[in-house]
């Protein structure tokens, strides 16, 4: 598949040669920008999010998160419905991106004065369509839903065309696996727009993540997508970590933690659930790529985890560390995590020298 056009949301590349991106979108509304809210943004950021996606109802909203575009390093994209007039506002604070469903805009000469401030202020826009807006028809087959999903987006697309904007990324969602996938790789065969993919309304987590995984697999591997979103009715943090897991299995995405973990069984001498909760954030924060394994006994310990740039394992009161099959650390059981935590450290330190 020939790669698609490159745009510049911010600092981060989309489509071309650059990775898949990874978004999510922030579950709630924000009254205020308070150094709360910008750890946790950065929090995201930290643990793999490329672009972050605030909604914005109204002129007051953007007022409210404009402080946030100075304070993290991820691009914002701002969500728009209904009124032209805040996508104008969202664009003069200097939001990188906007959303917005030209449909629901309303008259054309509203559409064209948000090309003109976006082309003046180099904002991308995402455009496209939702199957959900989609007005009732006669599309029962997937086939049929996928041709009138892209039907959908290329209306949205001619404007824009007649006035040679080109900074556009492309959305094509569904909630069936099947209806995403067709509607996608058709869309690209004809146009070289970026595609931004996900499987919408998808659910809680692990149906979600079940679907997801299906639904865009093969997109990505035939080189179809050029930024997602795990949509999870959860925190943004699943979104953001289930992405990033995904990408990393598909070899799309570097930089970041493997981990091996067995189950729990009658054997388990060592609480692999508890001590993984325990280090959870370090591990999920840390940009570099290394294979971390915790195991639950010394039957797969380290010799079934022997890869592993780092591992532990238990023992009754006693914990063993051992790198690629090696023993190098004995712990009594209550300094487990502190000894973890100064062998990922120096791990750390080697793969960033």
């Amino acid at each position: 598949m020939s790669l698609s056009r490159k745009v510049q949301v911010g600092s981060v590349p989309v489509g071309g040669d650059a990775p898949v991106s990874i978004q999510t979108m922030w579950d709630r509304q924000v009254d205020r920008v308070d150094q709360d809210l910008v750890s946790a943004v950065n929090n995201l950021h930290a643990k793999g999010c490329d672009i972050i996606r605030f909604a914005l109802p109204n002129i007051r909203a953007v007022d409210t998160l404009a402080p946030l575009l100075n304070s993290t390093p991820m691009p914002l994209v701002g969500d728009i419905h209904f009124d032209y007039k805040i996508a104008l506002k969202a664009i003069e604070a200097g939001f990188h991106k906007i959303r917005i469903n030209p449909g629901n805009i309303g008259e054309s000469w509203k559409v064209e004065e948000i090309i003109t401030a976006a082309a003046h202020k180099g904002t991308v826009i995402r455009i496209g369509a939702n199957e959900g807006s989609l007005a009732d028809s006669d599309h029962s087959s997937p086939e049929s839903r996928s041709t009138a999903l892209i039907e959908a987006a290329e209306r949205n697309l001619e404007l824009f065309e007649k006035k040679g904007f080109k900074d556009i990324v492309v959305s094509l969602k569904s909630s069936d696996i099947e209806v995403t996938y067709l509607s996608n790789k058709e869309f690209r065969k004809r146009h070289d727009y970026p595609l931004h993919l996900g499987i919408t309304e998808a659910g809680p987590l692990i149906p979600a993540i079940v679907k997801s995984t299906i639904g865009l697999s093969d997109l990505l591997r035939e080189g179809i997508g050029e930024t997602i979103r795990i949509s999870i009715s959860d925190s943004p943090e699943y979104e953001v970590l289930t992405a990033k897991e995904l990408l990393f299995n598909l070899k799309l995405r570097s930089g970041g933690i493997r981990i091996i973990g067995c189950p729990k069984c009658g054997r388990t001498q060592f609480d692999t659930h508890g001590f993984l909760e325990s280090v959870r954030e370090e591990l999920n924060t840390l940009p570099v790529d290394l294979t971390v394994a915790v195991m639950g006994c010394s039957v797969n310990g380290p010799g079934e985890a022997k890869h592993a740039d780092l591992g532990i394992t238990g023992n009754g009161k006693q914990v063993l560390l051992f790198r690629r099959g090696e023993i190098i650390r004995r712990e009594d059981i209550c300094s487990a995590k502190e000894a973890f935590l100064e062998e990922l450290d120096q791990l750390r330190r080697e793969f960033s020298s």
